[in-house]
């Protein structure tokens, strides 16, 4: 006699969520970030340009000062050069493409030594509190107060132009917005329970800090750490269109722009046009990647 077997139900949301092997927070941060239009042209973008940058020395070597050829001076973009030349004669394509490197070391340099810096003051202020988070709070809003631009001049023209201090004024200027977010984050936590539990089981200060409080603030500052690289690479564009930035024959994009403006009014579009594009593609993507990361590090948009 045949045996009849009852159907297997069908399993319930509750005990597909139980058997759906566990993802880790990054896990889900990165699956959310490329899910996201914006978060992927912002990665990829910003990965490319990133990768053009650190490869462009072994695909087109090239010697600032040692190009300039005054018989193809302000010559049209051809075959021969893709973005025209310049006033002197230069090739713009393989300048354009060098100064990718002066942006991307200037923004990348001075976004991370803002966030060592500020964050570390941030955290130490918000946890120690008293005439330490008095006084940091006080720096930080008198920095703020001042037009970032304004500031990083007035500390170029103190420490005299050059890279190296273009890239420490842009960092000095971004500090107090890492300060800032830092020390939001030590007060909103210290008080929780776990930080509670820390504290009594006997663990030091520092531990801590680094240790329980620290990570709940990552998420804020590498968007804003994101978002900051962007705006160093504009800073750094505006000094050195003030002629406060790398110094000639250097490839450097806002100096590329100031000395094409009186080209631009005889009808040489190209001389400023292709480092204005480069300015933007490079702002476009870190903005566009900060963005992603930002929806991404939401946990009130997980699923």
């Amino acid at each position: 006699m045949a045996t009849i077997t009852a159907p297997t139900p069908a399993p319930t949301p509750v005990e597909q969520d139980l058997k759906r092997p566990a993802r880790s927070l990054w896990g889900d941060a990165w699956r959310r970030l490329l899910s996201s239009v914006t978060g992927r042209i912002g990665l990829g973008l910003s990965l490319f340009l990133i990768l053009l940058a650190l490869l462009i020395p072994y695909l087109l070597p090239y010697t600032p000062g040692t190009d300039n050829n005054p018989a193809d001076r302000l010559r049209a973009p051809s075959a021969q050069h893709w973005f025209g030349t310049d006033e002197q004669g230069r090739d713009v394509f393989t300048r354009v493409l060098h100064g990718s490197r002066l942006s991307i070391t200037v923004g990348i340099f001075s976004a991370g030594l803002a966030v060592i810096v500020g964050s570390v003051l941030g955290l130490v202020a918000g946890f120690l509190g008293g005439w330490f988070d008095v006084i940091a709070t006080w720096i930080f809003d008198i920095m703020l107060a001042f037009p970032s631009l304004l500031l990083a001049i007035a500390i170029v023209a103190i420490l005299g132009p050059s890279l190296i201090n273009t890239m420490m004024a842009v960092a000095i200027v971004e500090i107090p917005v890492f300060g800032r977010i830092a020390r939001s984050a030590v007060l909103s936590t210290r008080n929780y329970e776990y930080v509670t539990a820390a504290t009594a089981t006997g663990v030091t200060r520092s531990r801590t800090l680094f240790r329980h409080i620290l990570p709940n603030s990552l998420s804020p500052m590498m968007v804003q750490a994101t978002l900051s690289i962007a705006t160093s690479i504009t800073s750094a564009a505006a000094l050195g269109f003030l002629g406060l930035g790398a110094p000639p024959p250097a490839p450097e994009w806002g100096k590329m722009l100031a000395v094409a403006r009186d080209q631009v009014i005889l009808g040489k579009w190209w001389v400023s046009f292709f480092p204005g594009m480069g300015i933007m593609l490079m702002v476009l993507g870190f903005n566009l990647l900060g963005d992603g990361l930002r929806d991404a590090l939401d946990p009130r948009l997980k699923k």
